[in-house]
């Protein structure tokens, strides 16, 4: 697995690295956001271990960078930065999942695991279209229409949609979409899931309903008989 490191201190990227390396990981790394800038765009990764705190461009505009170029390599942040408002405002950038700064490494590998795999999985079935009446996906493209419509989500939205496309006609509990979609264990008291379902409610039901509350649990997309 071909793995791009971004940490510009020393001591943690040393740790890291051999880490990675002892557990068959080949690792590059870079110290700066402009270095890693470069690295993005010549060559082709598997994970990108990413901090926020970077000299030049930090993590957060390089993420948004690789996003708006429909760069889709995923990305995992790790960073001292352990608030919520940190969190989200990273993964609302286009990362895939937050990591904080100390961590246990045994913790770091279950994570690029679960993040290879998934995008594998989405890799081998990028030709699907999912669709749910007027609603279509398209994976491959990262596009959504609805009757069709091009509709702008941003990458929170997004894949908070597919999530809830490929498991259409099912109720899904609040914690097991937090898990899936923001890949951090938040506070179960946290509103951000019915934040976001608002949010895609406003774009994507403006002729037919598709997300049903399920009071006390969770939500169902299905569409509406």
């Amino acid at each position: 697995m071909n793995v791009l490191l971004i940490e510009d201190d020393k001591r943690i990227s040393e740790f890291i690295v051999k880490g990675l390396e002892e557990n068959n990981f080949t690792v590059h790394l870079a110290e700066t956001g402009e270095i890693a800038r470069d690295l993005i765009q010549q060559d082709i990764w598997d994970i990108i271990l990413m901090d926020i705190m970077l000299p030049g461009i930090d993590g957060i505009q390089l993420v948004k960078l690789m996003r708006f170029k429909k760069n889709h390599t995923p990305v995992l942040m790790l960073s001292a930065l352990s608030d919520t408002d940190d969190k989200v405002t990273a993964l609302d950038s286009g990362a895939d999942d937050y990591l904080v700064k100390p961590f246990h490494f045994k913790e770091l590998i279950s994570r690029v695991n679960a993040l290879t795999r998934r995008t594998k999985f989405n890799y081998d079935k990028e030709e699907t279209l999912y669709t749910l009446g007027s609603l279509t996906i398209n994976p491959a493209e990262h596009k959504v229409t609805e009757n069709d419509k091009l509709i702008d989500l941003s990458p929170r939205e997004y894949k908070l949609l597919l999530y809830l496309l490929e498991n259409r006609n099912k109720v899904i509990p609040r914690t097991q979409i937090l898990n899936a979609v923001w890949g951090i264990n938040y506070d179960n008291n946290t509103n951000v899931v019915d934040v976001y379902i608002s949010y895609l409610r406003n774009k994507i039901e403006q002729n037919h309903k598709f997300i049903h509350t399920i009071k006390g649990t969770g939500y169902m997309l299905k569409e509406e008989s």
